[in-house]
C-alpha cells in the first residue's frame, strides 16, 4: 500500500510526512527571499506554512534537496532570518525548508509569530 505524504510523495512504508513532524505547523502568508551563499543567487517566494523547525515556500523554480540557503521572511510584524536547508522539493510548486542554527534573537521573533498564529 502506498502512502502519500504532505509533499505529494508516496512511499511503500512509514507514516505520512505530516505525522512525522515533531512540532505543529501554522498557515502563514509572508514574502520570503532565499540567498544561495556559494553563488549569491537570490530567489523569491511566498511562505505558506511555518513551524519552529522549518517552513514551506511556494516558488516556481525549486532548488535541489540538501541545498543550504539563507532565508529572510518578511511580514508586517518584522523580519525573520535564518540559515536553512532544502529537505524536499516539489518541482514547479515549492520547497520544504528546515531551519539550521537559528540565532537566539531570530528565534524570539519566530516564537512571537507562532504564538500569534496559534490563537
Amino acid at each position: 500500500m502506498a502512502i502519500t505524504d504532505s509533499a505529494g510523495s508516496s512511499s511503500a512504508s512509514g507514516p505520512p510526512y505530516r505525522e512525522k513532524r515533531g512540532v505543529p505547523r501554522f498557515s502563514l502568508i509572508a514574502t520570503a527571499e532565499l540567498t544561495e551563499p556559494v553563488s549569491g543567487v537570490r530567489f523569491s517566494g511566498r511562505i505558506s506554512e511555518i513551524s519552529r523547525k522549518g517552513c514551506y515556500l511556494d516558488m516556481l523554480n525549486t532548488l535541489p534537496v540538501e541545498t543550504k540557503v539563507e532565508l529572510r521572511v518578511s511580514r508586517d510584524q518584522g523580519n525573520f532570518k535564518s540559515p536553512a536547508r532544502v529537505i524536499y522539493a516539489q518541482e514547479g510548486i515549492g520547497i520544504g525548508l528546515a531551519f539550521l542554527e537559528v540565532p537566539a534573537d531570530q528565534l524570539k521573533i519566530l516564537d512571537s509569530w507562532l504564538a500569534e498564529l496559534s490563537v
